[in-house]
């Protein structure tokens, strides 16, 4: 029965999405015209969103892109509903937090809508091009500093992407800006990337930024946010609490978060991994690859985004593997 209900669990982890191939019902191969609508064959494509969550979507300005919330305290946030980034106003001039590839052509064009600070520093909160692949936006500005983590300088060098400007100032674990009477605080964690992610935190303001941690209103991204070091992302919730915060933003989606979303997301994520980790500690595997064989047939029958369902079964296994005391993958 414990084998059936990990299959089951399967389906259910966040980005293991399983379809099971029907004769009668086949896949289409072009996009539904049902596609974003909540009919019944609608909803056999697609899980609508909830109002709860809709109610809480930027103000996107469609000239733009993007729409700007206020913290106060100088700090304001930018979202396209798929990207987050913020950026900082002291009196000395301007720092920005990430520049997304969707958006982040427009940034400078934001800063100036609310300052007429010049904009002195950029902070890239890791190497994903998704975060910061719009800062060839920033290459004109006079004196820029662009601050990152060295191993994420290493990376960018060796990949000399245009749209990645080169940092021009880095540091190891832990760094502190001081600009016009603010201060951020900068340090290293190891819960996403391989070259290291950063906390960017603003004290005055109460302001929290980790990218690719917490989505706010949502359940973790796909493999718990595509970590490359599982064990450090379950350490990652009470890292993250152990700031002084009033409003936090996790660098996705439509809503910004607070401690209780921080909360949840932890409460929701150990759950997940102590089920499978009870059932995987007891689970024969070559029995339950035939249990598998046995109640949906061959692999060939079973569709999923990535892989295949014997996968996915080898994919909560590695998690559990991971995290598990005996064997926690190693840092770096």
């Amino acid at each position: 029965m414990e084998k059936l209900v990990l299959l089951f669990i399967l389906a259910a982890v966040p980005g293991v999405q399983v379809l099971f191939a029907q004769e009668s019902q086949p896949a289409p191969k072009q996009p539904s015209a049902f596609a974003g609508t909540d009919s019944p064959e609608g909803l056999r494509e697609h899980l609508p969103v909830l109002p709860a969550v809709r109610a809480k979507y930027w103000n996107i300005d469609p000239a733009v892109g993007y729409g700007m919330k206020d913290f106060g305290n100088g700090v304001y946030a930018l979202s396209d509903n798929g990207w987050q980034s913020a950026f900082l106003v002291t009196d000395a001039g301007v720092i920005v937090f990430d520049a997304p590839a969707s958006y982040g052509k427009h940034i400078p064009d934001a800063v100036a809508k609310v300052t007429n600070k010049p904009i002195k520093m950029l902070v890239y909160s890791h190497i994903h091009k998704d975060h910061i692949g719009g800062s060839a936006a920033f290459k004109s500005i006079p004196g820029l500093q662009i601050v990152a983590l060295d191993p994420v300088s290493d990376f960018l060098t060796e990949m000399n992407d245009p749209n990645r400007l080169i940092p021009t100032e880095t540091f190891k674990t832990a760094k502190t800006i001081t600009l016009g009477g603010k201060t951020v605080e900068l340090t290293r964690h190891n819960y996403h990337s391989n070259e290291g992610d950063l906390f960017i935190y603003v004290p005055e303001a109460k302001f929290l930024m980790a990218v690719d941690s917490v989505t706010s209103g949502y359940v973790p991204f796909q493999d718990f946010d595509l970590t490359t070091n599982f064990h450090q992302y379950l350490k990652m919730f009470d890292e993250i609490l152990a700031y002084k915060f009033d409003n936090f933003i996790g660098g996705h989606l439509t809503d910004t978060g607070t401690r209780k979303d921080v909360e949840i997301s932890k409460e929701y994520t150990n759950d997940v991994y102590q089920t499978v980790k009870r059932i995987h500690n007891g689970l024969n595997e070559r029995a339950f690859d035939a249990e598998i064989a046995k109640t949906i047939g061959p692999v060939r029958e079973v569709r999923t985004r990535r892989q295949s369902a014997a996968g996915c079964a080898s994919n909560v296994r590695a998690i559990a593997r991971r995290a598990g005391p005996q064997g926690r993958q190693r840092d770096g």
